[in-house]
C-alpha cells in the first residue's frame, strides 16, 4: 500500500475552507432557497473566516480591444479561487462549462462549483484547462 500525498493539489487549504463554509450555510439554511439567498450565506461565512473575496466580480471579454462579452462570478476567493454556486441535485454540463468559461476568462487556476442540493452540499473542483 502506498502512502500518497496530494502534493499536486491547487490551493488545498484554501479550498478546503471554502468548502467548508458551504458546508456551514447548508447546514444551517437547509435546501430549497434561491441562489441568492446562498451567496448573501456564503459571503458571511467567508467574511467570518477573514477570506478575502469579492462578489459578482465583472470581467469584460475583449476582441481587438472592443468588449464583446461580460461575465459576472459569485465570487473570487484571495485572488486565487473563482467560486460558482447553484442549487440542484446535480452539476449539468451546462454548468460545468459556464466555470470552465470563467476560468478561461479570469485567467485563474481553479475553480470550485458547489451544489446546494436536497441531499446536501456537493463540489466539483475544475482546473483551468
Amino acid at each position: 500500500m502506498h502512502n500518497l500525498k496530494r502534493n499536486d493539489l491547487l490551493y488545498p487549504e484554501l479550498s478546503f475552507q471554502i468548502v467548508g463554509c458551504a458546508f456551514e450555510v447548508h447546514n444551517e439554511l437547509g435546501f430549497g432557497f434561491k441562489e441568492s439567498i446562498y451567496q448573501k450565506a456564503l459571503a458571511l461565512a467567508l467574511k467570518e473566516k477573514k477570506l478575502s473575496f469579492a462578489e459578482q466580480v465583472h470581467y469584460q471579454i475583449k476582441f481587438k480591444e472592443q468588449v464583446i462579452a461580460k461575465r459576472y462570478f459569485d465570487f473570487v476567493v484571495e485572488d486565487k479561487i473563482v467560486v460558482e454556486i447553484k442549487k440542484d441535485d446535480k452539476f449539468s454540463k451546462a454548468n460545468i462549462d459556464q466555470t470552465i468559461d470563467y476560468l478561461k476568462t479570469s485567467k485563474l487556476k481553479l475553480a470550485i462549483l458547489i451544489n446546494f442540493g436536497k441531499e446536501g452540499v456537493i463540489y466539483k473542483r475544475l482546473i483551468n484547462p
